[in-house]
């Protein structure tokens, strides 16, 4: 299914979640010109129902009849070993399933599917993290690549700078609508470094929605109210390469799917009749998200979502428990449905309790909560889902015209083609990473300094040429001209290694020659196709994700076709963020529900989180080495006063497998 945006009377696409198979066929039923959605595998919402090959092919089947893309989400980090199960799903997409186009995030599946000759479109996920214009000069020369999804982050003005620097090949897609991340998307190790359930890989357990404590002061410090655009689409809609409109929300229901996107499709068709646009409005509000805001959309006027006077929990705030105790009840401020679903206070309280209601109850009648557990009063009450009847109806008309496919299992295919790994190591180097260089620094090692906050004038030009210059892991559009007249200026003094935290940043270096380049550990490089995408860009080298396991992590080396870092010691942050909310102060602790102590620190236009414990994998350090690492690699980060680093262990994922 291919839509056409070369006319004039441009019409971005409508592109809507889905989570299940109601949430699919609301999406077809609200005139969604393509809906997103994923398998039971690699996908960066684990947690969804998602679907099986033999659902989404009929699924498919019945969209293209309604004439509606689809877009299968194969955005999680890929670990060695499931390469092979990758490649046979990346098939079954496109000889089965018949999809459109897949999302990913990991640059092993533009090799993937040109080996199973998958003819869609590859769609770089906003967790590929293209933060800036000058990465679309690299996408251009990657197969099959024609869109990408760019962060939520971004102001209209940047929005509009990215669409002018587009390669003819390639188009943007805009999130309009839905949750927003406190970290920035492919930036986020909370979830992983705290509990082992990684973000990268789709099952993140979203710590930055918990109360944290600075001193006497607690609140979700970091838990951010929802996105939405609403009318102001209007100033996107003109813009030619902004290919979709993109609603988040693939573990919401068919009644989030159904609102959102019947009222940014009537925005979009219809958006200059006054009535249309309050129509629209009371769609979203009505849609069971959390409170919206425009965020940094408008650079005259952005918006700190971060606002710790408004409920962050998500859904609908309906009421609030009145009478506490054994005998807890609330009075609704709207009617309830039989079958409407609702929560009684926020995801991470203890007791919270999730349900479904089985009569009706009128706007201020009494709801008794058949409840064992003492619930206090002001307990907070939340709409979260519902089935009106009349989508329940759609619903089941689509359903009706679902052609049955048969069960199967993936097909089998041709083994993974791997590049040819590269020879052993000679020796094992290691480096030491600074914010600022000290004045001594430690004999026989090699050491790499941090650009974003820009070059020292006082580093000695001898050393231009043995240090390596770390790219920041964000960049963004108003920062580029700033991050090139750093790489140039250090060009001129003699630098000539260059760790680059994004794949994409080697388009600083075009036309550079004698630079020797690595990937550094924020490109998130888990396997020898990542890395082989690597070596067609030019690295010479590159630094796996601390993220992985043991196993993964000793194996990798024998397959990589460049030769391997790896960070083993140091302050390795929990996410990066355009945002820090106002409650909260800068290098100073704070404080999780389970006693866990970081702060945030401001480097450039970026807040980094650490906790007080540092990644710390030394003590695996021989056997890392006999691995075939060839450096091992320390980032030395400046603790504020009053930050008290504390001894436990920092193994991350090395003692189990990655989820």
């Amino acid at each position: 299914m291919k839509i056409n945006y070369s006319d004039l009377d441009h019409r971005p696409e409508i592109l809507a979640p889905a989570g299940d198979k109601d949430a699919f066929l609301a999406a077809l039923a609200a005139g969604a010109d393509a809906v997103y959605c994923g398998l039971k595998r690699f996908s960066a919402r684990a947690t969804a129902t998602n679907f099986d090959v033999s659902e989404m092919g009929a699924l498919t089947d019945l969209a293209h009849r309604q004439e509606s893309a689809v877009y299968v989400t194969l955005n999680t980090l890929i670990k060695p070993d499931e390469l092979a199960d990758c490649r046979q799903m990346i098939h079954a997409i496109a000889h089965e399933v018949l999809a459109d186009g897949i999302i990913f995030q990991d640059p092993a599946m533009i090799e993937l599917a040109r080996q199973v000759g998958f003819k869609g479109e590859l769609h770089l996920s906003t967790i590929g993290n293209v933060s800036f214009p000058k990465a679309l000069d690299t996408l251009q020369n990657l197969d099959r690549v024609t869109r990408v999804v760019v962060p939520r982050e971004l102001t209209v003005d940047e929005i509009k700078t990215m669409a002018a620097h587009c390669p003819e090949k390639i188009a943007l897609e805009v999130f309009v609508h839905g949750a927003l991340c406190y970290a920035v998307s492919g930036r986020c190790y909370w979830s992983s470094f705290l509990g082992g359930k990684s973000s990268l890989r789709g099952r993140c357990v979203q710590p930055c929605r918990r109360i944290y404590r600075q001193k006497e002061t607690q609140n979700r410090f970091f838990s951010a109210t929802d996105l939405s655009l609403d009318v102001l689409v209007k100033v996107i809609k003109p813009i030619n390469k902004i290919a979709a409109w993109k609603i988040e929300g693939r573990k919401k229901g068919a009644h989030y799917v159904y609102y959102t996107a019947t009222a940014y499709k009537m925005l979009r068709d219809e958006g200059h009749d006054p009535k249309i646009r309050k129509d629209a409005q009371a769609l979203l509000e009505q849609a069971l998200g959390r409170p919206g805001t425009h965020y940094n959309f408008l650079s005259h006027r952005r918006y700190n979502p971060l606002d710790t006077d408004r409920q962050t929990g998500s859904g609908l705030r309906i009421s609030t428990i009145h009478s506490g105790g054994k005998a807890p009840s609330f009075k609704p401020r709207q009617p309830l449905y039989p079958g409407d679903r609702i929560r009684i206070g926020y995801e991470d309280q203890k007791g919270h309790l999730t349900i479904k209601i089985k009569r009706g109850i009128p706007k201020g009648g009494t709801f008794k909560v058949p409840s064992r557990n003492k619930l206090e009063k002001g307990t907070p009450v939340f709409l979260i889902d519902r089935m009106e009847k009349a989508l329940e109806k759609k619903i089941k008309v689509l359903e009706r015209s679902i052609k049955t496919m048969k069960p199967h299992k993936i097909a089998a295919t041709k083994p993974v083609k791997l590049p040819r790994p590269a020879k052993a190591a000679s020796k094992t180097t290691q480096a030491t990473v600074y914010r600022h260089l000290p004045s001594k620094l430690p004999a026989g090692l090699e050491y790499g300094l941090w650009i974003n906050g820009g070059p020292q004038k006082s580093l000695p030009k001898k050393l231009f040429r043995k240090t390596w210059f770390w790219l920041p892991p964000v960049i963004w559009p108003e920062s580029e001209n700033k991050i090139v007249e750093q790489v140039t200026t250090l060009l001129d003094k003699g630098a000539r290694q260059f760790v680059l935290n994004a794949l994409w940043q080697n388009s600083f270096f075009r036309g550079v020659k004698g630079c020797r380049l690595w990937a550094g550990p924020f490109c998130n490089i888990t396997n020898p196709l990542a890395i082989g995408q690597a070596v067609q860009m030019g690295l010479m080298g590159a630094t796996v994700s601390p993220e992985l396991g043991q196993a993964h992590l000793l194996a990798l080396p024998g397959q990589s076709p460049l030769p391997l870092a790896i960070v083993i010691k140091g302050n390795w942050p929990l996410g990066l963020s355009r945002i820090l909310s106002e409650d909260i102060q800068p290098n100073r602790p704070f404080v999780s529900p389970k006693g866990e102590t970081a702060w945030v620190a401001q480097y450039g236009d970026t807040f980094w989180v650490y906790p007080n414990w540092p990644l710390d994998l030394t003590a695996q350090a021989k056997t890392l080495t006999k691995a075939g690492y060839q450096k091992l690699i320390a980032l030395h980060e400046p603790l504020p006063k009053g930050i008290q680093i504390r001894k436990r262990p920092g193994k991350w994922n090395w003692d189990h497998d990655l989820p």
